[in-house]
């Protein structure tokens, strides 16, 4: 990513500044929680009631996009739009009044016209089948002439116009569109962004924020929905509707992330990597945002779908509503943003490109003429296989810390969803630390709500419990090799050991880095055999969850190669976490895509995870441990 922190604060700096209007379908999204628990048969129908528990309002369609300026600090948005003479148009209005948003021109219609509300009725935390208001609506022309010449009184003072279309019935008549248009070929110092389901093709001058789907459409390419979009026929489809349009297109990718075709070119924009729970309503109005006060603060195209995806990341992780961003989350989230790269080559091995007759994958090519040093490995799953097996312990200890005593009550589907999200946190969080997984479990422990909260442990409770059964796995090997049972290379993923053996003769640093505990990871190092090649270069976990070993490691060689003024670093490693770290600092990366069970061979699942983090190369083992050497040394 292009956008550093640096660059996210300047616009935030910038935004106060700014004057956004919007023109578009107003709407509200009704949150109502119903508690079966209260249900009662009905007298007069005999069905059972649907209790409401709890009931909340969150702004929708363009009332988003408006909530989401003013919560990062935009100084001044206007709301051009009609709401209906109900209770859900004074809740609208009050709500976007709150937010600090202008409504002098969210004009009310008498009649033939209900405020746009989506009624979302959740049962047991999940979304029921919708009920919606304004399906029927039908435009006054009066009022229609009203609201454009709001619009166009107030054009020469904005930076920006989004022009949004979320409904078939709103105000997005043909005649609207086609006054609309004149006031933008009318204006062109005011900035134009447009993000509408039906009508993208209508409005000359205005950059294009655009979902793939809708993309394809529009260029006569339908595509199945249940279908992944290849990324080359997303980027023919940004490249023809530039050429159509001549303004800027952005082309939302869901988990995948944006394509932004521009006068410059052609850019991907990665996902983001979310480990918590999300909700993705209403991602594209925070994006949409986040583009659009971008923009207007002077930042390239690419930039700012790039700020939009950070704002979009914040609000995503709102759960049931569709989410705001304060300047202070955004910042936060762009301090150590986590990416998800090449997702399309991630889930296609058969695209995989490989070094010449050999089992190394290449995702990026080492730059010719670097001088790598410094060898950073990560332990389990990486050299050692002493630890197979973890997850096997990890998933059902996790399952009894979120449901407690209540297993044989929980409906059959709320387990699924449990165990789902179970096995989404381990996938995501392995490398980390097993104390910051154990973080991550008490979240949902609490979250889920089956535990009392005086049961509920800390991050340390639960790494004790999970700590003892992984350890009788691992004390009972260790054991078998020390009495000549079973040998170390039985727990050494294939030719790893040589391949340390052939850097380290070389002259190149040796570092070992692992989220186990310090004292684990230099026993099992030592009974291995391979901790001398290390030198004591060896980091582990230390029982404290703001120690990350792993970035610990990453500090010092980057302190060595200051001190020494020349040297690049390699990490391998088997997890994410590594891999995006050393991404970030600069480094280049090795994914090791190991399967653990038989020490040899592909993992595919590894694989995959370790693209999206931002592996360089893709290695099943070290059994082309000589042509990988060749890539990282003069010869």
């Amino acid at each position: 990513m292009a956008l550093n922190s640096s660059q996210v604060k300047k616009i935030l700096e910038r935004v106060p500044e700014l004057r956004i209007g919007i023109v578009g379908d107003f709407c509200v999204d009704l949150y109502l929680t119903i508690d079966p628990s209260a249900s009662e048969i009905s007298l007069e129908t005999g069905l059972a009631t649907q209790p409401v528990a709890g009931q909340r309002f969150s702004p929708g369609g363009a009332s988003n996009v408006a909530a989401n300026l003013r919560s990062m600090g935009v100084g001044e948005v206007l709301a051009f739009g009609v709401v209906g003479r109900d209770p859900h148009g004074t809740q609208l209005i009050d709500l976007l009044e709150s937010w600090g948003v202008s409504t002098d021109s969210l004009l009310i219609q008498n009649e033939q016209w209900q405020t746009h509300v989506f009624t979302k009725i959740l049962v047991d935390g999940v979304e029921q089948p919708r009920l919606d208001y304004g399906n029927f609506n039908d435009l006054s022309p009066g009022l229609a002439e009203e609201l454009l010449r709001d619009v166009e009184q107030q054009l020469p003072n904005l930076d920006v116009l989004i022009i949004n279309q979320q409904v078939y019935r709103g105000i997005h008549t043909p005649d609207f569109r086609a006054a609309l248009a004149v006031l933008i070929a009318k204006n062109r110092r005011t900035v134009y962004i447009t993000d509408s389901r039906a009508y993208s093709d209508e409005f000359q001058g205005s950059a294009r924020k655009i979902n793939e789907q809708e993309a394809l459409t529009i260029c006569g390419k339908p595509h199945c929905p249940a279908e992944d979009i290849p990324e080359e026929v997303v980027r023919e489809v940004a490249a023809e509707l530039f050429r159509r349009w001549r303004e800027p297109v952005f082309i939302t990718r869901g988990v995948n992330g944006c394509i932004v075709c521009e006068q410059e070119g052609i850019k991907e924009i990665p996902g983001l990597m979310i480990l918590n729970r999300i909700d993705p309503v209403g991602a594209g109005d925070s994006l949409l945002a986040g583009i659009a006060a971008a923009l207007s603060a002077g930042f390239s195209p690419a930039l700012a779908a790039e700020f939009g995806t950070l704002v979009a990341g914040v609000t995503v992780q709102k759960l049931f509503e569709t989410g705001t961003a304060t300047a202070e989350e955004i910042l936060e989230i762009s301090a150590a943003p986590v990416f998800r790269y090449r997702s399309e080559l991630a889930r296609s091995p058969e695209k995989a490109r490989y070094h010449e007759g050999s089992r190394i994958e290449i995702v990026t090519a080492p730059p010719r003429g670097h001088n790598y040093t410094h060898f950073i490995f990560d332990h389990d799953g990486t050299i050692s296989t002493l630890r197979q097996g973890w997850d096997e312990d990890m998933e059902p200890m996790m399952m009894d810390a979120i449901v407690g005593d209540r297993r044989e009550v929980i409906p059959k589907l709320s387990m699924e969803r449990i165990e789902k999200r179970v096995r989404q946190l381990i996938e995501e969080t392995t490398g980390v630390q097993t104390l910051v997984q154990m973080q991550y479990l008490s979240e949902l422990v609490r979250e889920y709500g089956y535990v009392a909260e005086e049961d509920i442990l800390d991050a340390a409770g639960y790494k004790r419990i999970f700590n003892a059964a992984l350890m009788r796995r691992v004390e009972d090997r260790l054991a078998r090799i020390r009495e000549g049972r079973l040998t170390a290379d039985q727990f050494i993923l294939k030719k790893a050991v040589d391949f340390l053996q052939a850097l380290h003769s070389r002259g190149a640093h040796l570092y070992l880095a692992s989220g186990t505990d310090q004292e684990d990871v230099e026993r099992d190092a030592a009974v291995l055999g391979y901790a001398a090649v290390f030198a004591g270069r060896i980091y582990g976990a230390v029982g404290d969850i703001r120690h990350e070993p792993k970035l610990k490691a990453l500090e010092a060689i980057m302190r060595q190669i200051e001190e020494d003024g020349q040297g690049e670093m390699v990490m391998f490693g088997d997890g994410p976490v590594e891999i995006r770290e050393t991404r970030n600092r600069g480094g280049y990366t090795v994914g090791v895509a190991s399967d653990e069970v038989s020490r040899r061979g592909l993992n595919l699942v590894k694989r995959s995870r370790l693209i999206q983090a931002g592996a360089d190369l893709i290695v099943p083992d070290f059994s082309d441990a000589d042509r990988l050497s060749h890539l990282f040394f003069r010869e």
